[in-house]
């Protein structure tokens, strides 16, 4: 389950990047969504729902 969820962070991250042309003008969204998800992700880690080791 870690794998997965570092698999879909990352490619959650390169996705919210403004590096292609529909995407230029979306501003700080997927940037402030994906930082919602890591620290959501980092909460669950420190609670101890995910395992530390992924």
């Amino acid at each position: 389950m870690g794998l997965v969820l570092l698999v879909l962070v990352v490619l959650l991250l390169v996705g919210g990047l403004p590096r292609w042309n529909y995407s230029r003008n979306w501003g700080y969204a997927p940037t402030g969504g994906l930082t919602l998800i890591l620290i959501i992700l980092l909460i669950l880690v420190l609670m101890g729902y995910i395992p530390r080791g992924f």
